[in-house]
């Protein structure tokens, strides 16, 4: 995707340098006017699936904080691109908002819940990512049970990565805190940032393959899920149903990462 054409690349990159070495109204309104587009873009990917009742345009408004809270943490210097670590941050600032409406359904809630405990216990007997076949027995469900439950959790936006690192935690660390460090938190701050993004490039490892490959494209290489499912040869709705399973596989195993001793 693509941001407006003005300014240009090094008109941009003078535009980084101002802001970072003497910030003024100016030149962050400036930054903001020009990623804008990102807000609405992730505005739009993160409505797929959700209720009616849930507004894009008001989805579009609890993003832009992310943006503005992107733009200040964002360090130039350290090479990475700005959408990627934006991406995430505004992402981050929807799923902060719409967990403090709590209006995902309980029941959806509870399935998700009882899917990452399944994951922790057949992984603890069998060292090995479980397949759909053990994981429904284990919930004592059917596969149809499972995918549509993967399809529900999917629908309410509960499936994230961002929810991986800050749904339990009681912070708001996001996807885009482990691509750059935050500097104003100081020493201690960018140690926790390292060693989540450790722990996290262990707990992906873990997956199997056809999960990762979905964790990268959608995550990182910003694909859509409809585009995923055609390199991957799938309909849409089970590359969703994938997504869902590997984030809440991922969630269970990030937090028996967390729970190891050092």
């Amino acid at each position: 995707m693509s941001t407006t054409t003005d300014p240009s690349g090094s008109e941009l990159d003078e535009l980084w340098s101002t802001f970072k070495s003497a910030p003024t109204p100016g030149s962050r309104d400036a930054l903001i006017l020009h990623y804008s587009p990102l807000v609405k873009y992730v505005a739009g990917r993160v409505a797929v699936g959700l209720p009616q009742n849930v507004e894009q345009s008001d989805l579009a408004s609890y993003g832009m904080f992310g943006l503005i809270d992107a733009i200040e943490k964002f360090e130039p210097e350290r090479g990475f691109k700005f959408e990627t670590y934006a991406i995430s941050r505004i992402k981050g600032a929807i799923l902060d908002e719409l967990r403090s409406m709590d209006w995902v359904p309980r029941s959806v809630r509870a399935k998700a819940r009882q899917i990452e405990k399944a994951y922790a216990t057949i992984e603890a007997k069998e060292h090995r990512p479980p397949t759909d076949e053990e994981l429904a027995a284990e919930l004592e469900w059917t596969d149809d049970q499972l995918q549509t439950a993967l399809t529900q959790i999917s629908h309410v936006g509960l499936a994230a990565l961002d929810e991986v690192l800050s749904g339990d935690r009681g912070d708001s660390l996001t996807l885009g805190d482990t691509i750059a460090d935050q500097s104003a938190n100081g020493p201690m701050g960018a140690f926790e940032v390292a060693e989540t993004r450790q722990l996290l490039s262990q707990a992906i490892n873990t997956l199997p393959e056809r999960e990762k490959i979905v964790l990268t494209l959608y995550y990182y290489e910003n694909l859509t899920l409809q585009e995923i499912g055609r390199v991957l040869g799938v309909t849409e709705s089970r590359v969703s149903q994938i997504h869902s399973k590997s984030v809440l596989h991922l969630k269970s195993r990030f937090a028996a990462l967390e729970a190891e001793p050092n």
